[in-house]
């Protein structure tokens, strides 16, 4: 049985305190933000002396004090510091020297900012501390112990959304939660009793087209792939959260290979280590829909998981075969390790028959998109041109980066075939990216908006956006600022 995701948030209380009664507190850690405008009235004081003989020394932010309850932090801060990566890495920064305490209170003051900065510094900070709080798996005999923080406060008082930030901190810990488990625990089996689990638990719809349903559906894009492993376990799974008075659609995807060999063009070289990490996309589509159900958003959302290994067998799918994908397409088998595009194009076109306002497809799809971008950014893709430039802010600000590339018909001359509709892939080297996600928009009609993220941001030393952990469950943040943001609103017109 796979270890189950529970994780509850601190509470966080928002208080009217003056830097001076903070400092009396009996907090044992003190995050003290100070804006750059107020650095020499706060040197001047003797319980921050410390501090300036810290800078005198050269020393680097985070300045450390202590006192009879505990840690003082001292940062001074930019008070008009851009949200954008910058930002992120420094908070980052930050919340590091606090891992592995283990306290009861944390209290976050920042001081000389206007209500506006106050509250950006204090949403990001608190959103790196939750993220930072998540236990994740281990099968170590001594793991160690995680930051686990009951109480934070935070003053002087500013408007924040905590519900949205604990649940983004949930989210996103359950999409990590996920994607740390080694293939030796999630497997398509127990993938899928765990995701029914939870629909029960959170009160969705849960549905399942096994491989014999899928067959009698005509999904044969997906049960190719699924074959090499001949043993029944793969399925599409649906889960459903429908509140009562939803203001719009959404269909979230997600690309579930639970392992990936390559198939019989095998991964070679150690390329086929971390491969338990191609389910991805499918624990941030997951993640997304418990971060806007704990949320209570009024958004109907249907998460479609695919789930099924890449394997090497006797019926495993092999280059120059042509199958049939379940709208009639047929496809001509150019790579077994292009598998991704394979699951994710009969989930699709079975995600859009809902109508959905919005859909998302989540996968960590190519190895051409990490080549191009690295792993601080992911890829997007859209149907809808106009909105390239706002994806690019909305990457900015919420420290989950993307950039968009083209995803012109001509495109489609690398994946013409003289045997079937289409090529899987181009032969040879090709923007491998951009030719999955060609590949991919035939599987979504027109005149549904969608958004394809190539996940290459999903695994990056360091982390990204508000997350430490080298696993970072990129995509729930961006996701649920899209929906919060100016796109969002948009969504009810559907040539936005």
């Amino acid at each position: 049985m796979l270890q189950p995701f529970s994780y509850l948030p601190p509470k966080i209380d928002i208080q009217t305190t003056s830097l001076d009664e903070v400092m009396a507190s009996q907090a044992q850690i003190k995050l003290l933000l100070v804006a750059d405008t107020e650095r020499s009235t706060l040197l001047a004081q003797p319980a921050f002396a410390g501090v300036a003989a810290q800078l005198a020394l050269g020393q680097k932010a985070p300045y450390r004090l202590a006192d009879a309850q505990g840690l003082q932090l001292v940062i001074f801060v930019d008070p008009e510091a851009s949200q954008d990566h910058r930002l992120y890495k420094q908070v980052r920064s930050w919340v590091a020297p606090l891992a592995g305490l283990k306290v009861a209170q944390l209290a976050l003051h920042l001081e000389g900012f206007d209500d506006a900065s106050r509250a950006l510094l204090a949403e990001l900070v608190l959103s790196a501390l939750l993220a930072a709080n998540v236990p994740l798996p281990t099968h170590k005999q001594r793991s160690e112990e995680t930051p686990s923080y009951r109480h934070l406060m935070v003053s002087p008082a500013c408007e924040l959304d905590l519900a949205r930030i604990h649940a983004e901190a949930q989210g996103n810990g359950l999409a990590r939660h996920l994607a740390v488990l080694p293939a030796s625990d999630l497997t398509p089996r127990s993938y899928r009793a765990w995701a029914q689990q939870l629909a029960q638990q959170e009160g969705w719809q849960w549905q399942e087209y096994d491989e014999a349903e899928l067959a009698r559906l005509g999904a044969g894009a997906f049960l190719a792939v699924a074959r090499g492993s001949a043993d029944n376990q793969a399925a599409i799974v649906k889960l459903s959260y429908c509140p009562a008075k939803a203001e719009r659609r959404l269909a979230l995807v997600g690309k579930g290979i639970c392992h990936d060999s390559g198939g019989y063009n095998l991964k070679v070289g150690g390329s086929m280590y971390g491969m338990h990490l191609d389910m991805g996309g499918s624990a941030v589509a997951l993640g997304t829909l418990y971060a806007i159900s704990r949320a209570k958003l009024p958004y109907e959302v249907h998460c479609w998981l695919a789930i099924a290994e890449n394997h090497i067998g006797p019926q495993a799918y092999k280059p120059g075969e042509v199958v049939t994908a379940i709208n009639g397409t047929t496809i001509e088998v150019v790579d077994t390790d292009a598998e991704g595009r394979m699951v994710l194009a009969d989930t699709l076109a079975m995600a859009v028959q809902d109508e959905p306002d919005l859909l998302i497809d989540y996968a960590t799809l190519t190895g051409a998109c990490k080549r191009a971008l690295g792993s601080r950014y992911s890829g997007a893709f859209t149907n809808r041109p106009q909105w390239l430039g706002e994806l690019i802010s909305l990457g900015q600000r919420s420290g989950e980066r993307v950039w968009p590339f083209p995803l012109d018909e001509d495109y489609d001359d690398n994946l013409d075939s003289e045997w079937a509709d289409l090529l899987q892939c181009a032969p040879g080297a090709s923007a491998d990216h951009i030719d999955a996600a060609r590949f991919l928009s035939r599987f979504v009609p027109e005149q549904t908006p969608w958004l394809h993220l190539d996940l290459s941001g999903f695994r990056n030393k360091g982390g990204n956006g508000v997350v430490s952990s080298e696993v970072t469950g990129f995509g729930v943040r961006l996701t649920l600022d899209l929906l919060g943001g100016p796109l969002g609103r948009r969504l009810d017109d559907r040539d936005a």
